[in-house]
């Protein structure tokens, strides 16, 4: 990979704090910089990735209605009804989490 030089002028208190970020990591100033601007560079490429899907695929639908509409009149919150395995066309009751 090609490299080019990039010389810049900062605040003396910035880097000084860039230089104990560094530190902290067991890292030079310039090897943190270049971290940070490759990991920043990399959250603009993956924001603007996730917005062009956001595009193409449109806004997210409404969550659907729960199968069967309305539960049934009388029915025992935590207790669903489902088809028995022994015996096909009968149900039996199968106990919530809070039974």
């Amino acid at each position: 990979m090609a490299s080019r030089v990039l010389s810049l002028r900062i605040d003396a208190d910035l880097f000084d704090r860039i230089r104990e970020h560094a530190a902290r990591r067991g890292m030079s100033a310039q090897d943190y910089v270049v971290r940070t601007l490759v990991r920043d560079d990399f959250d603009e490429r993956f924001t603007a990735a996730v917005e062009e899907t956001a595009r193409f695929y449109g806004p997210p639908a409404a969550p659907a209605a729960p199968p069967g509409g309305a539960p049934a009149p009388g029915a025992v919150p935590g207790r669903e009804r489902a088809a028995s395995p022994r015996s096909p066309g009968r149900t039996s009751v199968i106990d919530g989490p809070d039974q």
